[in-house]
């Protein structure tokens, strides 16, 4: 009887990075070096904006300024978009699509994340706001963070290198 090597956890990752089109424009910005990732390891994509709730395509939205994900979980800011009316308060959907990243990642036995930078849920240290790159961290990413599972961004220096070294310590 052969054993076979014990399963190492999933990799949750930001479901557009995967080619799914989940992103507010209603595209996909897949990685190719993910892609490969994902034929040899398991992953587990999530769309945080999706799970709580929002359509696809939808308003691209934005936290409040000098504010991000911690501070949105804290309820010290709100997350907004444009609507037909001026600015909506997405703040619910955002905290409930983190919420449940969360229990998707424990039910899957996630210890790390891979996440789109500059997004209002997903970014690990990127934000982006009108038109601008702030330093900052999505409401996802915070709440994952949080839960002190390890997070990488997409536009990590040498991410091949990272998720070797994750690999590493999940042996």
């Amino acid at each position: 009887m052969s054993r076979q090597p014990p399963r190492r956890p999933p990799l949750l990752v930001s479901a557009c990075l995967l080619g799914l089109r989940c992103r507010y424009d209603g595209a996909a910005r897949p990685l190719p070096l993910l892609l490969d990732y994902a034929r040899r390891e398991p992953v587990l994509p999530a769309c945080p904006e999706q799970l709580g709730g929002l359509a696809t395509p939808r308003p691209p939205a934005w936290i409040e300024p000098g504010a991000d994900g911690d501070a949105v979980l804290d309820g010290r800011a709100r997350v907004l978009a444009l609507g037909p009316d001026g600015e909506e308060d997405r703040t619910a959907a955002f905290r409930r699509g983190a919420e449940e990243a969360l229990a998707l990642a424990r039910l899957g036995g996630c210890r790390a994340a891979l996440l789109k930078e500059r997004s209002p849920s997903c970014g690990v240290w990127q934000l982006s706001r009108d038109g601008r790159v702030e330093p900052g961290r999505g409401v996802a990413a915070a709440l994952l963070a949080r839960a002190g599972l390890a997070l990488l961004g997409d536009e990590t220096p040498d991410l091949a290198a990272e998720l070797e070294r994750w690999h590493e310590a999940d042996r």
